[in-house]
């Protein structure tokens, strides 16, 4: 029994979906006919519900992925293979807090929010109008609209919010915003940012260069799905790309002073200096042992 106010998705025999919040007593109009609500709640979650054409249809629980990709939208939305990455990254989980600016149709903010829980918050700034109500719409849409806080502001004027556990960026020009990211988050959050093209890459890399950040990284990920037959295995004809460039820094707060360099240790009279011949001649690189 599906209770109401939960979120179902409908599939048709051809593959079409409907993604609803079920009401008592309410109804879905298909192609393929009339579906009452009430019948999708007695069936369950799994099982086929018919119009009233006779037209079966399957009832599921829906997925992150299914709500990201259900999206109303009027821009481009993150792909769900950044996002899953990207939540890693940033440390998105229970209780975190965690501003965003772009919140666009708010199909990453959805995912942000869904990881957070009712303990943590969504803290997301958008300067258009427009946007700022379509992202609201789609979050209410979902039920997640408690976890999240908008803001229809440009952040060109700085953040309003501090003690932010991760931040990420989807603006444009993000370089010119950073000097109000330390403001905004704790010391050591990890900072993200998506860019399309190579030259936006290069100027966000000089700006983190330059300010208090570290552990800088920059990726794509690409994703390339194969034929699901036994018989006929290999990869599908085309594939998700490129999308965007994701980049990543921890913010690390300045040190308040230079660190006093401590005394050598002193040991016993017995032990002999190493020399530069006693070394291995081939050091193993940076990051091979752990």
């Amino acid at each position: 029994m599906i209770e109401p106010g939960q979120l179902i998705l409908l599939i048709s025999h051809k593959g079409k979906r409907y993604l609803r919040k079920l009401e008592a007593g309410g109804e879905v109009h298909t192609h393929d006919g009339k579906l009452l609500m009430d019948d999708i709640a007695e069936v369950g979650f799994g099982q086929y519900v018919q119009t009233h054409l006779g037209k079966a249809y399957l009832v599921l629980k829906p997925t992150l992925h299914d709500l990201i990709k259900g999206v109303k939208r009027q821009t481009q939305i993150m792909y769900p293979k950044e996002i899953g990455y990207l939540m890693m990254k940033l440390g998105i989980g229970p209780g975190s807090t965690v501003i965003e600016s772009g919140t666009g149709s708010g199909g990453l903010t959805t995912a942000l929010a869904w990881f957070v829980g009712d303990t943590g918050k969504v803290i997301t700034y958008e300067r258009r109008a427009d946007f700022f109500k379509l992202a609201g719409k789609n979050l209410e849409r979902v039920g997640l609209s408690h976890r999240v806080e908008q803001v229809n502001q440009n952040i060109e004027d700085g953040f309003l919010h501090s003690g932010a556990d991760a931040l990420f960026l989807d603006v444009r020009t993000p370089w010119e915003y950073l000097h109000s990211i330390p403001s905004a988050v704790i010391p050591g959050a990890m900072c993200g940012f998506l860019l399309p093209t190579v030259n936006q890459v290069s100027d966000l890399l000089r700006g983190l260069e330059d300010g208090p950040f570290a552990d800088l990284e920059v990726l794509e990920i690409l994703v390339r799905r194969w034929k699901p037959v036994a018989d006929r295995l290999r990869p599908d004809d085309r594939m998700v790309a490129h999308t965007g460039f994701l980049v990543f820094a921890r913010y690390m707060e300045p040190p308040a002073g230079k660190p006093r360099p401590e005394a050598a240790a002193e040991g016993p009279d017995d032990v002999p200096a190493i020399e530069a011949e006693d070394l291995p001649d081939d050091p193993a690189p940076d990051g091979d042992e752990f």
